[in-house]
């Protein structure tokens, strides 16, 4: 068995509510074992037999997709990736959030998200990941998930840094 969290789009934001209980038991549905929640936005712990992440990660859109009736993107990280994300640091002493994506931006999509960059908000991309930094509060800024997903051309979630760090020194690898 192996552990493994996922981070689920669209979970309790856009008037799409679903009680923590009810996630874990969908994810039990799925026959994963050890089924935990942190926090109410879609962070999902669990164990499985599985290997192949992206077909996991399938596995749960569609199962979430059936019972929840929407789109639910699904990103998987290991706790080893997890804890690495969560060191990862590309704006030193700042709050900042991290997009989850399923597959590393093409050279010409990070380009293109480099050319949002303004003195309120800039971007690194790690791997499969996105930074944000947002210098004023998110709500004043232009940018958005669905400025991300439609510049990238694929799905994203995004969670604090600060949950990320917190959630690795709970289910990261030591």
């Amino acid at each position: 068995m192996s552990r493994y969290i996922a981070f689920l789009r669209a979970i309790n934001v856009g008037g799409h509510t679903v009680k923590m209980d009810n996630l874990r038991q969908l994810f039990e549905e799925m026959d994963f074992s050890n089924v935990g929640t942190f926090i109410a936005s879609g962070n999902v712990v669990f164990d499985s037999n599985a290997t192949n992440l992206a077909s996991l990660e399938k596995k749960i859109a569609k199962h979430l997709h059936k019972e929840l009736g929407y789109e639910v993107a699904t990103f998987i990280r290991t706790p080893i990736e997890l804890a690495a994300i969560a060191a990862y640091q590309p704006f030193p002493k700042a709050a900042f959030n991290i997009a989850f994506l399923a597959e590393p931006p093409s050279a010409a999509a990070i380009q293109k998200l480099m050319a949002l960059k303004t003195d309120i908000d800039d971007f690194h991309v790690h791997g499969r990941e996105v930074y944000w930094l947002c210098r004023v509060r998110q709500s004043d800024s232009k940018f958005s998930n669905v400025a991300l997903e439609k510049t990238l051309g694929q799905a994203a979630t995004f969670r604090g840094a600060r949950t990320i760090i917190k959630m690795a020194g709970l289910y990261g690898a030591k």
